[in-house]
């Protein structure tokens, strides 16, 4: 068990903003999305300074897949099946601990709701 101490985007804006801007990330933290219904979403880099690996999440918690994303890139990441969570973590996080595809996310369902 990992604890992750995730900030939480959950308003069109936060989305919007994710992690820009940023030079650095502790290594438990990251963000969390929480979108208003499951879809494929996608991720970019854009004005994004901290190589992150990206997990799209199911509603129930599942990992569908990760992507690794490359600073101030434009290229979309994008969730193998309907996501309605994306977790943000340092790139490299989720294979460091052995976490892909299939792996469960618990505490999502203690998240607010996204607007």
């Amino acid at each position: 068990m990992y604890r992750i101490e995730a900030e939480v985007a959950h308003t069109p804006q936060s989305r919007q903003t994710g992690l820009m801007n940023r030079r650095m990330m502790p290594a438990q933290r990251g963000m969390v999305f929480v979108f208003p219904q499951a879809a494929r979403h996608c991720m970019w880099m854009k004005n994004t300074f901290i190589p992150l690996s990206v997990a799209f999440i199911d509603e129930d918690g599942r990992i569908l897949n990760i992507a690794d994303m490359t600073p101030h890139s434009e290229q979309s990441h994008c969730a193998a099946d309907a996501a309605r969570y994306a977790l943000e973590m340092n790139r490299g996080w989720f294979a460091d601990k052995g976490l892909g595809a299939g792996a469960r996310i618990r505490g999502l369902d203690r998240l607010p709701a996204p607007q």
